[in-house]
């Protein structure tokens, strides 16, 4: 069943929700109109079908895969975005006295986490960027073992910056990898926590990726309300209520499809030469410039700057001409910006980078 109709297909650089693998579109589009063949879409059937719960119980085993992660480890999936991870991770992680962690503040997104947690207990900021404008990833701090836990942003969709390395903490190591996910090969045993919404490299927005170490649960002396008690979620398999069914679905099949293509390994070189590409001509072409240090820049999110303000009016409609969308930065931090999420063709980014060539 051919669903998609050949149609001028736009450069995708939106920060999300963004690109996603057009084979996903496709087979999404079908099982909406009928799913598996069963005459029934899947925005219809029971969550608890034997047509759905292989699908919950693939999309939980395929992350574990792609990971290399054994079965110390579970994975929810959870609706709520990652931002109801700002207030679950301290909840289930953070002792209900004398509760301490701390925080690294690179961004607008990593600020709201530390927002949440205060809300619970002592929150340390070990080490942050905001009077520099989160131009650049703090890296000379410690992290002993009187915090509960560490709390760090792998990458920063709005400042264009992304951690290259982890520090080593003598405590849990949680990591809110929304936008960068399967984008770049981690040891992610490394990390006792990872949570990230869907909604750049995993699929649709609705869906919430929880992977955590089991054995670090239980420990807060805290009685958790039920929905936000990662213990239950595991317990419940991910059906402690209703998921979030069809971006599960279409999550699913953008892991499988990021499977077939040489997994994080494949999406890792092909995103290295997006952002090469990009990046190179930035730095030659003397009318762009990055907000961010240059040893910090993000694969995924390239935040940059015109320099000429006059030239202004003539590179918005010749981006705009070139069938690019989403370049505009973010409100907070003007510009633009290029998000070069996994499923984004390395020929979109040629099409911007001709676009700046051409701005004399």
């Amino acid at each position: 069943m051919k669903i998609l109709k050949a149609m001028s297909k736009k450069h995708n650089f939106s920060a999300g929700p963004c690109i996603l693998p057009q084979e996903v579109f496709q087979k999404s589009a079908e099982a909406i109109l009928d799913f598996n063949g069963i005459g029934l879409s899947i925005l219809e059937i029971s969550h608890r079908s034997k047509d759905f719960l292989p699908v919950m119980e693939e999309a939980r085993a395929i992350v574990k895969r792609l990971m290399n992660l054994g079965d110390d480890y579970e994975v929810i999936y959870l609706g709520g975005g990652a931002s109801l991870q700002f207030l679950m991770t301290p909840m289930n992680l953070m002792k209900a006295e004398n509760g301490k962690a701390a925080y690294l503040d690179t961004g607008t997104w990593a600020a709201g986490a530390i927002k949440e947690a205060k809300k619970l207990g002592t929150v340390d900021v070990v080490g942050s960027s905001k009077a520099e404008n989160y131009s650049f990833i703090p890296k000379d701090f410690k992290v002993g073992s009187e915090y509960d836990y560490f709390h760090c942003t792998s990458n920063n969709t709005i400042y264009g910056t992304q951690m290259k390395e982890f520090p080593e903490v003598d405590t849990l190591m949680v990591c809110d990898m929304s936008s960068d996910i399967f984008s770049r090969q981690l040891d992610f045993s490394k990390f006792d926590l990872i949570y990230a919404g869907a909604q750049k490299n995993m699929g649709p927005a609705g869906a919430t990726l929880v992977v955590v170490k089991k054995d670090i649960l239980g420990k807060t002396g805290r009685d958790i309300p039920s929905y936000l008690d990662y213990s239950l979620h595991i317990a419940k398999e991910s059906m402690f209520n209703t998921p979030p069914v069809f971006p599960v679905y279409a999550s699913l099949l953008t892991l499988q499809h990021l499977e077939k293509n040489g997994g994080i390994a494949g999406a890792e070189a092909r995103n290295e030469a997006k952002a090469k590409l990009l990046y190179d001509e930035i730095d030659s072409n003397p009318l762009f410039e990055t907000f961010c240090s240059k040893e910090d820049r993000s694969l995924m999110n390239v935040s940059f700057k015109l320099l000429d303000e006059s030239k202004k009016e003539e590179f918005d409609a010749a981006w705009k001409a070139a069938g690019i969308n989403g370049l505009n930065g973010h409100r907070s931090l003007g510009g633009y910006r290029a998000s070069l999420y996994n499923a984004l063709p390395i020929e979109s980014v040629q099409v911007l980078v001709d676009v700046m060539k051409n701005l004399k």
